[in-house]
């Protein structure tokens, strides 16, 4: 099947879902999309169950012939970063600059370890065969939260502007911290060489450091490209420039793209909005980015839905699923925590921050692709089911609920 054809397909199946949600079910666009996929392909499984298979084969070889992680991490990524970028705040996110950094390395790293050496316990009272350095990769891969998942969700909730800076600014930015520990514990469980110290402080440099440079590197270019012309077509295309030709540069450069879309983004939704274009021009461009965030939001979280054709699920690994959600929240809970009792002597918080936070660090489609790009070992399987279950129940259920928490802690 050629490009153009599974392309056409994944979108009219985004449309009619659309479509549906609007008119029937009333959610956020991109949850209501994902339950419309999820319970089509549960009608699928369960049709399966009764020998009837119409439509499935032909639904999870369009999915398979779909390569889910390059699909994003090398292709929807750049456009989602950027655009979330532009719409936070510089000074907003200066403000609470300490806690997001802290959250988005010291706080991915605690989580990995609680993460993988809990999970590795559960595992292993359920008689599943998972070596302790899977189990780590695997707390590596669902420690950082997604800024997809995270920015979507936001758009809908209520909560203090403060909470809502901290929570985004930390998924933008943990995926550089989140990436490389995922590549640092990948070479160990490999075998391929011993990685000292000085390798990780290499790899860290250069994937987060590179990227931030290169950011800048290329916002500012075309910062000063916007800022010589008004006219929306061009000033357009030039953003698109920018993001596709910086995250393609990054990638050969083999440093971090997402960070160089973040900081891209950054550069241009705050100097360059304020300097580089006339109003006219910002409203047209914001309402442009706006639409490509939406469009391809729908897309990424349909296809979230459709993926558990493809992904097998066992009685035991459904029970892992539902505790690893558990560790997974006790592991947030305790990284925030930690970052708020440490920091709340020099700062104040708002109220309810820990438990907001907790449930406002939402996982997406970068953990599943993340996952998915874990070679063929015997825990490459037991490690992509669970993390799916734990991306669902973060949409799904964290997802629709933080508004309530939110209104619960600021009504009271």
């Amino acid at each position: 099947m050629q490009i153009f054809e599974i392309t056409s397909i994944v979108m009219v199946l985004t449309a009619i879902f659309s479509y549906l949600n609007y008119r029937f079910l009333h959610m956020p666009t991109t949850i209501g999309v994902m339950f419309i996929s999820l319970a089509l392909s549960l009608c699928f499984v369960v049709a399966s169950w009764f020998g009837m298979n119409v439509g499935q084969k032909e639904v999870a070889r369009i999915l398979q012939a779909i390569d889910f992680n390059e699909t994003l991490l090398h292709g929807m990524l750049a456009f989602l970063l950027f655009a979330g970028a532009m719409q936070i705040k510089l000074d907003d996110l200066k403000a609470q600059k300490g806690a997001i950094v802290i959250l988005s390395t010291v706080g991915v790293i605690l989580s990995t370890f609680i993460v993988g050496s809990l999970t590795w316990m559960v595992l292993q009272l359920l008689d599943i065969p998972t070596s302790y350095i899977y189990c780590l990769l695997f707390g590596s891969l669902i420690s950082p939260t997604d800024p997809v998942a995270v920015l979507g969700i936001l758009k809908t909730t209520g909560i203090a502007k403060s909470l809502e800076t901290k929570i985004a600014g930390e998924s933008l930015f943990n995926d550089g911290i989140g990436v490389v520990i995922f590549l640092i514990i990948l070479q160990l469980a490999q075998g391929d060489h011993k990685v000292s110290v000085g390798e990780v402080a290499h790899l860290f440099g250069r994937e987060a450091g590179g990227g931030a440079v290169l950011g800048f590197i290329v916002g500012f270019f075309a910062y000063r490209m916007l800022k010589q012309i008004d006219n929306y077509q061009v000033e357009a295309l030039i953003t698109l420039a920018l993001v596709m030709g910086g995250y393609a540069l990054a990638d050969r450069l083999h440093i971090s793209g997402p960070i160089a879309m973040v900081v891209a983004g950054l550069l241009i939704g705050n100097h360059g909005r304020s300097f580089a274009m006339s109003d006219r021009t910002r409203e047209r461009l914001d309402d442009f980015w706006e639409l490509i965030d939406e469009i391809l939001n729908a897309l990424l979280f349909m296809l979230i839905g459709l993926e558990v054709l493809i992904i097998p699920f066992t009685g035991d690994l459904l029970i892992a699923g539902g505790l690893t959600i558990l560790v997974t929240l006790f592991a947030r809970w305790i990284s925030v925590g930690g970052v708020v009792f440490c920091m709340q002597p020099f700062r104040p918080f708002s109220r309810g921050a820990v438990p907001i936070m907790t449930w406002g660090g939402l996982r997406g489609g970068i953990s599943v692709a993340l996952a998915l790009a874990i070679p063929a070992v015997p825990e490459r399987i037991t490690i992509i089911t669970i993390t799916y279950l734990i991306v669902i129940f973060s949409i799904a259920v964290q997802g629709m609920t933080l508004g309530k928490l939110a209104r619960r802690y600021t009504s009271s």
